[in-house]
């Protein structure tokens, strides 16, 4: 079957060391099931992986991709929730100390078929496009964790999205506006900011523009280059949920201002299945939809992953097998 694989790791040139070439299909495994992949996704982990983050070069090669709907065994519409448990696990998926995402320790979705465990799959609802489900389980569901599991707003809150372009970004504004929340934006160009307004965002800022009041919540994913700014717009009692570091993991402290405003800073990765049927489910009844960016081929997958490493996004690249 084709897929898409790290077959080298290279810092400073990631996309080197992908290949996309045909690799043996997945083989039985007890309480696991093969899905027929009809699209997928791309994400910076896919990117961090070929950079030798999280993953040893004597675990390669290991086929990419965190995200995927497709068809099942027995012929259901399925989406794929990317967290693999430790057996026996109960709570949480996302706490499990011994957890992992496809492609980690188990091969990942770009590629013809895929093989997961069968409790990791849910129903996609027919209202959705295959193309549309496979957007939803890295980005949007990290965006749905932050808003509604981490953070807990209220209708009318307001929340700045540090980034106005990536999947997780253009997730929180899509969800937020939806959830009745006052969406502030901050891109790095005009074009990003403008496309941020068209998505329904309240407002939009140049990077490190002084706001005009603080706010309740920030999400911030960009790390070093953002959390000076993000702090400083939180209002006293405010709240900071970061789900990553793409420019860098070292952020200052600031604390004096931390304990000083009483400011909460808190940490979310992905979310459990019960939260992705959750969100499928808010997309089925409202009608939203995920920005997509653009549709390649699998064969293409190098040129997707080398847009998304500039930073020339405007929601998820999708990839069809």
């Amino acid at each position: 079957m084709l897929a898409a694989y790290a077959n080298a790791i290279d810092a400073n040139d990631p996309v080197s060391g992908l290949v996309v070439a045909d690799r043996p299909e997945p083989e039985p495994r007890e309480g696991w099931t093969t899905v027929t992949v009809k699209a997928a996704t791309l994400n910076h982990h896919d990117l961090w992986t070929l950079r030798g983050v999280g993953i040893r070069a004597d675990q390669l090669p290991m086929i990419l991709g965190g995200d995927a709907a497709g068809i099942d065994e027995e012929g259901n519409d399925v989406v794929v929730h990317g967290v693999v448990t430790s057996p026996g696990w109960v709570g949480d998926d996302t706490l499990d100390p011994k957890r992992s995402l496809l492609s980690e320790v188990y091969d990942g979705t770009l590629a013809e078929k895929i093989l997961v465990p069968r409790r990791n799959l849910v129903a996609k609802p027919a209202s959705l496009s295959f193309e549309e489900a496979a957007c939803l389980p890295t980005a949007w569901l990290t965006a749905y964790r932050m808003l509604f599991t981490k953070l807990r707003l209220a209708p009318g809150a307001t929340v700045l999205v540090q980034g106005a372009g990536g999947g997780v970004a253009t997730a929180a504004i899509s969800l937020g506006k939806a959830a009745g929340l006052r969406v502030w934006v901050v891109g790095r160009s005009a074009a990003k900011r403008e496309a941020a307004l068209v998505l329904g965002a309240d407002q939009v800022f140049e990077s490190g523009a002084r706001l005009p009041e603080r706010v309740d919540a920030v999400i911030d994913n960009v790390g070093e280059a953002t959390w000076a700014h993000s702090l400083k717009s939180l209002k006293p009692g405010g709240a900071i949920v970061t789900c990553g570091a793409t420019s860098g993991p070292n952020p200052p402290a600031d604390l004096n201002r931390l304990f000083f405003l009483q400011l909460r800073v808190l940490g979310s990765t992905m979310g459990t299945r019960g939260e992705l049927e959750q969100l499928l489910s808010l997309l089925d009844t409202t009608g939203l939809r995920p920005q997509i960016d653009s549709v390649l081929s699998l064969a293409d997958a190098a040129l997707g992953l080398k847009k998304l490493d500039s930073g020339d996004v405007q929601g998820k690249i999708v990839i069809i097998p």
